[in-house]
This record gives structure tokens, C-alpha cells and sequence, in this order.
């Protein structure tokens, strides 16, 4: 009976189809002595001459393979699925598709498993597929189970830390197939949907920042691979952003920075620098703006969080911004500004009043120095951008943070309505902080085009205001702007520098567009400079500052007309020192300041007689008065004198002994002779007036100022409600006067005999041709003095026209 049986199986076996035998025979009866290779090059063969069996074929493996693994025989799933790998890599035909979808349905059975091996064990294969470019385009295949499987694996949590390690890495490898797959297949559906994203990306930056898996002792694969799960992550994480086409770098970054708040990573600010290190240095180049303009959508988004978390993005927007190295940030440069700006508004608006509303979670108390380390980084960050920008757009910049700063009488109140004041004042300070970053390295061939009116005036505007801090930040970007050759390390400190060949200056000829800046601007920046001596909270780093910006002028844009008016303005500056109104440390800070210029401009005209009489009287101050020298003056402690008089004699620098010195070396003696004296008001209100009427009545005043018969004002009235009834009334009465006087024109007009209305028109263009001579009159001046003063016995003589002497700059 048994016998029969056999023979009845034996029979049936035989009718099977041919390509279950053969795969059944690639199964050995022990599972541990593997797959038997000459059966599997029976298969292969099979499959590549009968290709319309391969998705059979695929179907009984994974018939067999499902059957193994809910029967636990973990060897014979070994051998499937090494069966399916070799099929997959040798056949390339128009069946592989129906082939592929039997193979992706026994990897996701394995990766459904339990058991960590068969997943690892799915992961590879897929791997292997990943890497088969296929002759065929599918239309149907879907790789979102594959998406969401890999990255819960990324994610593990398996007590045993190796084994943890290895499902980490097989996830991470398996998502890594996934791009490779579907990145460039058009067909396929786009792995870069925010779908697909907000599950990769997060679970690769799980893995970056997850030391504990990189602490742990590496397992053999990791051992043999040489690789450790973090560089395994970061290297993926490089090969996807290398990927990414300009319009899905949004999708790429925007999981990154979801990820870093979600986890409070900002904070701490260096896991999220290297994230966007990893991601600047691996996206193509030309779309670095892309992710420079969502870090600062995400910095205006996160405007109400705290001090820190802001503070962390505007660090990581600053590591960006020096990686950029292509100098572009974008087609808006402005836009990063204004945002950077806006965020310094807001953290000194913070600061003063101590808190904010966070909606429906009530107010948040702030806490001032992590505010002031915002408003620091955020200065920085400003610095960083633009160190990467062109001159040309550095001036841009550079005119587009003036315009921001509040300017006295002219935008007042740029700070909200709690700051007031303070709050305003701040602000001028935190932009002024900016100017100077965005200064520092300036480099230009043209000052003229570099520093316009529209800039150089508002800035020097600043140089007349009370506040200390403000003209200090004012001379230090001066100070930047001028300096081109790094000569400003060489005057850190004033002091009496005996031999200026020591210091290696590199000094240049003035060239014409430096000329013609000086020729424009030299009178505003010696007459500031004059009124900051002047101020009596000058300290000693306002002095540094002025020796260096006056030492500056005179190696960077010195011709011989500005030698002499910087040398004018040295003793001008002696002279407000000898006056009594200022306190005793400002005068003989002045007087040590003028000394040590004076000492410095002789060495570099190199006129014998001039540094002979200069060291003189230097000697004589060393042996007589030395708290007027800067050794004594600008020290810790000042050794300074209970009272100063007017300092007379030889300890003194006399303007005709120079003149006379410098007479002979070809200088203009005349113009040295005559003292330096600022027409501080006059001019600045000129200077800031557009049209011929404000400039005539402004001339007009200036006349009836100089003039003796000048009458005192009249006392204002004081308002009351009878004025303010009486104004009604006269203003009712002027006009019904004034609609007679109108009724009275036109009723002539219609009346009137031709000749009389000739004659009354007539009269009326002779009125008009007088006031006109008048106006020409007192606009046509003679030329100004060199001092500024009015000319002898304070008259004004008309000169034609053709007898004026026009400056070079308008004659052509």
C-alpha cells in the first residue's frame, strides 16, 4: 500500500510545472548547508530563456518564503530570499516589474517580522534592489510603507544596545535606498513631498544627535564597514540634500527646523549649527539663499520665543552666512537686513519693558542679559553677511541701516509707545553697532561714490548729539570707512611717536576721486571734529578715537590744501583747550591730543624746521607741564593739575612760526596764518536747506545778526480763550475782505479802459524787477575767507558775475 502511494506522489510530483521544481530543488534537506548553486544556475537559466515565467517564479518563492516564516524555519528564508537577490541582479527584462512586486512583498513580510535578523535581512535586499537601475518604468510601484517602516526603525528602541545599533543602521541604509530609488524616476511618486520628508529627515537628525549610539562599542558589520551610525547618518543625510532640485530644498529644510524646535535644540545651538553646516556645505551652491531665506522666515516666526531660542537661530544664521562664500545672499540681500534689524527692534523693546504678551498663555518676564546676548549675536550675524558681500552692495547696505536709525527732529520715535525715549535711543546705539560691522573691512577705490551726502550727512549728524556712546560708534565707523591699507593698528593708543618709520605706515598718493571727497567733505569733517572736542563727556576712548581718525585723514586722503587745514584745526584745537569753560581733564586732553598730532603731521611733511620747533616745545611741556602730553593724560590714572591756565610761552605751538616753517617748503602761508574758527550753525542750517527762498531769508537773518540796530524779540503772548475768540472773528473778517478785494479785481478788469489796466501792470513789473535786483544783490557775495569770518569791517560788497570765482567742481 505504501508502495503505492509513493508511486502516486511520485507521479503527481512529476506533473508539477517545471519552474516549482526547480525552485523547490534550490532547497537543500539541511537549511545550514545553504543555497545549492548548481540548481540556482538552473533557475537563472530558466528565467532568463522562459522571462514571461519570472513573476511565477517570484510568486512560489514568496509563497514558500511566507509559508517559512510563520513556520519559523528562519534558514530556508535565508535561502529565499539570497534566490531572489541573485534573480533580481541577472534578469533585466520587460517582466521584472510583476517579478519586482512579488520581491517588495516578501521584503515588507520580513520587515513586518518580529525578529531583528529578518529585518535586517529585508533591508539588505532592498538595498540591493535599490541599486538596480531598471530597464522598465513602473507606473504603480509604491514606497510608502518602505518610508514609514525605515524610519521606525531608525527610531528603536531595542533593549540590547547592539542589536539597537544594527536596526538603527539598517533603517538608515534603507532609507538611503529609498531616495536612491526614487529621487531621479519621474514616475515614481516624489519622495520629496512633505509626506515622505517629515518622516526621513526627522529620523535622520535622530540618529545624528543621538551620542549614546555613537558612544557604544561598534558592532562586527560596523567594525567591517568602518563606518559608525552617526557617519552613516550624516553621509545620508549629505547624499539627500545633494539631491535636492531648487523647488524641494523647502520640503528638505523645513523638517530640520520643525525637528530642532520640537526637541528645544536651539538652545544649545551646536547640534543646530552642525545641521546647517551638513546642509550648506551639501546643497548646490546656487540655492544657499533658499535656505538663508527660511532661516530668517523661521527667526521672524519664532519672534516671541525666548531669548535663547532666538539667539540660536541668529547663530546658526551667522555660521550660514560664512559658509556662503559665492558673496550672494540671494535676490533679497535687503530683506536679510531688515529682518536682522527688526529682530534688534524687537529684543530692545523686550528689554526695556521686561516682558511681552504670549497670547493666550498670559506674559512672559524677560531676562535682560539674555536679551543683550541676542542683540550681540544678531550684531555679529550682521557683521557675517555683509563680510560676504561686494563693495557695491555694501553700500547699499550701508544706506539702507542709516535710514533706519532714528534721527533727531526727524525720526524721533522709532521705538514702540512703552520705550519712549530710551527706547529710541537704544535703537540709534544697537544700529549704530550694525554700521560698524557692516564697515569693518570696507574696502573702496571712490569715497566719493561709496560715502554719499545721503550717508556721510546723517552720520555726522550724530557726532553733535549729547549721548557719549553714540559719537564714540559714530568715530569708530568713520574710522573703518577711512582706513583702507589696516593703518588704524598703528594708533590704538595716543602718544608722543618719536620716529614714525618704526610703525611700516603704507602710504599712498591721494588719487583723484580722493581729491575731489576732500574737496566736498573736509570742511564738515574738520568742523565735527572740532565740536567733539568740545563736549564735556568726551572720556579718553573719544580721544583715541579722534587721533586715529585725524592721523587716518592725513596718511589716507592728506593732499597739501587738507594738511594744512588738518594742521589749522590741530591749533584751533589747542585754542579751545586755553578757554575755561571746559573741565580741566577735557582741556589738557585736547592739548595732549593736538601735541601728539602735531607731532605725528611733522614727520610725515618732513619739514626740518617744522619738527624742530614741534619737539621743542614738546621738551619744554616734558620739563615744565607734562600732565599736557599724553603719557600723563591718558593713562588709568591721570596726573592731572587742580586748575589749568592758559598755557603761554614756549610750551605753546605758535601758528605764525609754523606758517613761517612751512612757508618755505611751498604751502600756502597764507592760509596757514589764518586761525581755523567754525561756522558751526549757520552753515549746518545751510548746509540742510533745498530752496533759494529758505537760503535768501537765511543770508537776510544772517545780516540783521551781525547788524547793531538788531531789535529784541518781542515776548510771545500768551494764549487765552479771548485770543483764541478774537482769531475766529479776524479770520471771518479777512475773509470777506478778501472776496471783495477779488470782486473788486475782476469788476476792473471788465470796467476798466485798456490803458489804465497797461499802466497798473506795468507798475506791478517794475515792483517785481526791483525786488529782483534786491535778491541778486545779496546773493552774489564775495568768496568766504579762509577763516570763515565775514570780510573787513563786516561789509558786503556786490561783485559781477563774470569777476566771481567759481571752485573747480563747477567749472567744466
Amino acid at each position: 500500500m505504501m508502495q503505492l502511494l509513493r508511486g502516486v506522489c511520485g507521479c503527481c510530483g512529476a506533473l508539477r510545472p517545471r519552474y516549482k521544481r526547480l525552485v523547490d530543488n534550490i532547497f537543500p534537506e539541511d537549511p545550514e548547508d545553504g543555497l545549492v548553486k548548481a540548481n540556482m544556475e538552473k533557475l537563472t537559466f530558466y528565467a532568463l530563456s522562459a522571462p514571461e515565467k519570472l513573476d511565477r517564479i517570484g510568486a512560489y518563492l514568496s509563497e514558500r518564503l511566507s509559508r517559512d516564516v510563520t513556520r519559523h524555519r528562519y534558514g530556508y528564508v535565508c535561502i529565499a530570499m539570497e534566490a531572489l537577490d541573485q534573480l533580481l541582479m541577472a534578469c533585466h527584462c520587460q517582466s521584472i516589474n510583476l517579478f519586482v512586486e512579488s520581491f517588495l512583498g516578501m521584503v515588507r513580510k520580513l520587515l513586518e517580522a518580529d525578529k531583528p535578523n529578518l529585518q535586517i535581512l529585508g533591508t539588505n535586499s532592498f538595498i540591493k534592489f535599490a541599486n538596480i537601475e531598471e530597464d522598465t518604468a513602473s507606473y504603480h510601484r509604491s514606497y510608502d510603507f518602505f518610508v514609514s517602516r525605515f524610519s521606525e526603525m531608525c527610531h528603536s528602541s531595542y533593549e540590547d544596545p547592539d542589536i539597537r545599533t544594527k536596526i538603527r543602521m539598517a533603517g538608515i541604509r534603507g532609507l538611503q535606498g529609498v531616495v536612491r530609488k526614487t529621487v531621479n524616476d519621474e514616475l515614481q511618486a516624489n519622495i520629496w513631498d512633505p509626506q515622505h520628508m517629515d518622516k526621513i529627515v526627522p529620523s535622520l537628525l535622530f540618529n545624528l544627535q543621538d551620542e549614546t549610539v555613537e558612544s557604544q562599542s561598534p558592532s562586527p558589520e560596523a567594525e567591517k564597514d568602518k563606518e559608525s551610525p552617526v557617519e552613516l547618518t550624516e553621509r545620508c543625510f549629505r547624499e539627500l540634500l545633494g539631491r535636492a532640485a531648487y523647488g524641494n530644498i523647502k520640503n528638505a529644510v523645513k523638517p530640520v527646523l520643525m525637528h530642532l524646535d520640537n526637541h528645544s535644540l536651539w538652545e544649545t545651538k551646536t547640534f543646530a549649527v552642525r545641521c546647517f553646516k551638513i546642509i550648506m556645505y551639501s546643497i548646490q551652491s546656487q540655492h544657499s539663499h533658499l535656505v538663508i531665506q527660511q532661516l530668517l522666515g523661521h527667526l521672524d516666526a519664532n519672534s516671541k520665543s525666548s531669548a535663547k531660542v532666538r539667539a540660536g537661530i541668529v547663530q546658526v544664521l551667522s555660521e550660514a552666512a560664512v559658509i556662503e562664500a559665492s558673496g550672494s545672499v540671494g535676490p533679497t540681500v535687503l530683506e536679510v537686513f531688515n529682518t536682522l534689524l527688526k529682530q534688534l527692534r524687537i529684543s530692545v523693546d523686550y528689554e526695556l519693558t521686561g516682558a511681552y504678551d504670549y497670547g493666550n498663555i498670559g506674559t512672559k518676564i524677560i531676562k535682560e542679559h539674555e536679551e543683550r546676548q541676542l542683540q550681540e549675536s544678531v550684531i555679529k550675524t550682521i557683521g557675517s553677511f555683509a563680510s560676504t558681500l561686494p563693495t557695491y552692495q555694501r553700500s547699499e547696505v550701508m544706506l539702507f541701516i542709516m535710514g533706519k536709525i532714528p534721527v533727531p527732529g526727524i525720526y524721533p520715535a522709532l521705538g514702540s509707545a512703552n520705550t519712549g525715549f530710551e527706547g529710541s535711543r537704544m535703537i540709534q546705539v544697537m544700529l549704530l553697532k550694525s554700521l560698524l560691522q557692516v564697515t569693518v573691512g570696507f574696502q573702496t577705490t571712490n569715497m566719493l561714490t561709496a560715502l554719499p551726502s545721503s550717508f556721510l550727512d546723517p552720520l555726522l549728524s550724530f557726532t553733535l548729539m549729547e549721548d557719549a556712546e553714540v559719537r564714540l560708534l559714530v568715530l569708530d565707523i568713520l574710522i573703518s570707512l577711512i582706513d583702507r591699507h589696516d593703518n588704524v593698528l598703528m594708533f590704538s593708543s595716543i602718544s608722543i611717536i618719536t620716529d614714525i618709520s618704526v610703525l611700516k605706515l603704507k602710504v599712498d598718493k591721494c588719487s583723484r576721486q580722493d581729491n575731489l571727497f576732500m574737496k566736498k567733505n573736509a570742511q564738515r569733517l574738520f568742523r565735527h571734529i572740532y565740536l567733539v572736542c568740545n563736549e564735556e563727556n568726551s572720556t579718553q576712548r573719544h580721544f583715541e578715537s579722534l587721533f586715529s581718525l585725524l592721523a587716518l585723514l592725513s596718511i589716507e586722503l592728506a593732499t597739501e590744501e587738507v594738511v594744512v587745514d588738518l594742521i589749522r584745526l590741530a591749533l584751533a584745537l589747542q585754542d579751545l583747550a586755553g578757554e575755561e569753560a571746559l573741565p580741566v581733564y577735557n582741556r589738557c586732553a585736547i592739548h595732549a591730543l593736538s601735541a601728539a598730532y602735531l607731532n605725528l603731521i611733522c614727520q610725515l611733511t618732513t619739514v626740518p624746521t617744522f619738527c624742530q620747533h614741534v619737539h621743542e616745545v614738546i621738551e619744554a611741556r616734558q620739563k615744565e607741564i607734562p600732565y599736557l602730553l599724553p603719557e600723563d593724560v591718558f593713562v588709568e590714572k591721570p596726573r592731572l593739575p587742580e586748575s589749568l591756565p592758559k598755557p603761554e610761552g614756549d610750551i605753546v605751538f605758535l601758528q605764525s612760526k609754523i606758517a613761517e616753517t612751512l612757508g618755505g617748503s611751498g604751502y600756502n602761508t597764507e592760509r596757514l596764518a589764518t586761525p581755523y574758527i567754525p561756522q558751526i550753525t549757520d552753515e549746518d542750517r545751510l548746509s540742510k536747506r533745498k530752496s533759494i527762498g529758505d537760503t535768501i531769508s537765511l543770508q537776510l537773518e544772517m545780516d540783521s545778526r551781525h547788524s547793531p540796530e538788531r531789535e529784541q524779540k518781542t515776548p510771545t503772548e500768551q494764549i487765552t480763550f479771548e485770543t483764541l475768540k478774537q482769531a475766529i472773528v479776524d479770520s471771518v473778517t479777512m475773509e470777506e475782505q478778501e472776496r471783495e478785494r477779488r470782486r473788486l479785481v475782476v469788476e476792473r478788469f471788465q470796467t476798466a479802459p485798456f490803458e489804465e489796466i497797461a499802466a497798473h501792470c506795468g507798475a506791478r513789473a517794475s515792483l517785481l524787477q526791483s525786488k529782483l535786483n534786491q535778491i541778486f544783490e545779496i546773493t552774489i557775495r564775495p568768496p568766504p575767507s579762509p577763516s570763515g569770518t565775514l570780510t573787513a569791517h563786516g561789509q558786503s560788497r556786490s561783485i559781477p558775475v563774470y569777476e566771481m570765482i567759481f571752485p573747480d567742481l563747477c567749472v567744466y
